[in-house]
């Protein structure tokens, strides 16, 4: 897979939502739809953007000026500017299939997050985007970044934005809300830093050169012992981020208390992060330590998988429902990531996409619901369709989507993880298969007390608007066309998930 691509054109990806949240604050106080149009028009450049690069890998078109990496380079495209020359830390940035498959997700979502609050933010507008555009900055930031340090720094450049939006602009108990995610995050972020920190003395002391770039610290040698607390301290940031059981109790109060803007991207994308690290970072640095971790892994998976499908149908909240689902969806993610098998992690990283599109568009949902009625509550709802056909429509697919009916992307990520863990670990694939059971009950108990039976109040409402309508179908749309169709995303990281896939293989020098 190559593509002439590369150079300064990575950068964009970072440096437009940036620019566009700092213009956004500073010229939009006076109008706040400037804010709102600046914003989005640099979430549809940026996924314009990955657009062309997509078709540039797979040959279609032909982008002019951008230089190619080496030859047999894993990356279709790197970027490295001198930073910190002598501790070995660049701006170093790096594409391949994988990075782009989430930044082009990115940038869908970060469209979607917009529109979500089109109406919705009233207060503080300008300021709101500009946390927008800085929490979209650093997330583009985590998918390209090849040196760790630069990695670390867009890590932490997420979390600041992101407390700020469930804080100011959340619902009751937002400010518990945002301290509980601070809180979570930062300490999984330290352990982190302390692992980078470690290891990159490590292979000074060794190798005499200091260096923060990954193709570099991947050679690191270093004992059973140390690889694996090393391992223990990058995992615990990603496990709390994804998040993984029982490291997932900031999630459903985040999830409760945030905007709508804020959900969808928390769920879209935050959550994606956990993953993509697992993939880019825990794994290629140590094979030996993760290969070892992975039962445990895998039991976090699947207890991850039950706990949180029996805890979103124990919920009345429509918020906390689709918060615990995602508890439950994304420990396929890590199943499917630590079986160590094709089929197992191409599910898994398609499960991130399809999670991140489905869940997104039920927040926003949600969100539309809660406008219109001023609650959440599933015991106030009831017969709602038949005043709201549209969104009873979107609701009905969405929560199709929560089952994984075959016709939809999340049917397919969570049948190749299943069938890529069978031969690793058959027990664990039918405790996981449990979880799609458990899944059908409270998907068709959220739609049914929201959208049917007896009205239990007198709401009067109106349907989605044209802005809402065209959002929540273009994501049902892109649900059934991969779901149909999947193989562009499976081609598309197909080279990155055999690379990591090789090195567990080899058991690595770490």
């Amino acid at each position: 897979m190559a593509v002439s691509g590369g150079a300064w054109v990575l950068s964009l990806f970072i440096f437009v939502p940036l620019a566009a949240g700092l213009v956004s604050w500073a010229l939009g106080r006076s109008n706040g739809g400037f804010s709102r149009w600046l914003t989005l028009a640099a979430n549809l450049f940026n996924l314009c953007l990955a657009a062309v690069l997509w078709l540039g890998a797979a040959g279609t078109v032909t982008l002019p000026g951008l230089t190619p990496s080496a030859a047999g380079s894993q990356w279709m495209a790197e970027l490295s500017w001198p930073w910190i020359p002598g501790l070995g830390i660049g701006f170093s940035l790096g594409l391949d299939g994988l990075s782009l498959t989430m930044l082009a997700l990115t940038g869908l979502l970060g469209a979607m997050a917009v529109l979500s609050g089109w109406t919705g933010i009233r207060e503080r507008v300008p300021f709101f985007h500009m946390n927008l555009g800085l929490v979209l900055a650093g997330i583009n930031g985590v998918f390209l970044a090849t040196d760790l340090f630069l990695f670390v720094f867009f890590w932490e450049l997420m979390l600041i934005p992101m407390y700020f939006l469930i804080d100011l602009w959340g619902h009751e108990n937002r400010h518990k809300a945002a301290v509980k995610f601070f809180l979570f995050t930062q300490i999984g972020g330290l352990l982190m830093l302390v692992a980078v920190i470690a290891l990159v003395v490590l292979h000074a002391m060794a190798s005499g050169t200091w260096t923060f770039a990954l193709k570099d610290l991947m050679g690191t040698v270093v004992s059973p012992v140390v690889g694996m607390l090393l391992m223990l301290g990058f995992f615990a940031a990603f496990a709390v981020k994804l998040p993984a059981f029982p490291l997932h109790t900031w999630l459903p109060d985040a999830h409760t208390e945030a905007p709508t803007a804020g959900s969808v991207i928390l769920a879209g994308l935050l959550l994606k992060t956990g993953g993509y690290g697992l993939i880019r970072f825990a794994v290629p640095l140590f094979p030996q330590a993760s290969r070892a971790f992975a039962p445990v892994a895998i039991a976090l998976a699947v207890a991850g998988i039950v706990y949180g499908g029996v805890m979103a149908f124990s919920q009345k909240d429509m918020k906390r429902v689709v918060a615990y689902t995602s508890v439950s969806h994304l420990g396929f993610v890590l199943l499917g990531l630590y079986a160590f098998t094709a089929q197992a992690v191409s599910g898994a990283v398609l499960q991130m996409v399809s999670h991140g599109i489905s869940t997104g568009a039920l927040f926003m949902l949600v969100g539309t619901l809660q406008d219109r009625i001023h609650t959440r509550e599933l015991d106030r709802m009831g017969g709602l369709w038949a005043q709201v056909p549209r969104m009873g429509a979107a609701a009905l697919v969405l929560s199709m989507a929560l089952v994984g009916l075959p016709g939809l992307v999340n049917f397919v990520s969570e049948f190749l993880v299943l069938v890529g863990t069978w031969p690793v670990s058959p027990v664990a694939t039918v405790l996981a298969g449990l979880g799609l059971v458990v899944a059908t009950i409270y998907a068709l108990r959220l739609f049914q007390s929201a959208f049917h039976g007896a009205p239990r109040e007198k709401w009067t409402l109106t349907d989605l608007d044209p802005r809402e309508t065209g959002t929540l179908f273009l994501a049902i749309a892109l649900l059934v066309f991969f779901g149909l169709y999947p193989l562009p995303i499976l081609h598309m990281v197909q080279q990155s998930v055999s690379g990591v896939l090789a090195l567990v293989s080899a058991g690595g020098s770490v």
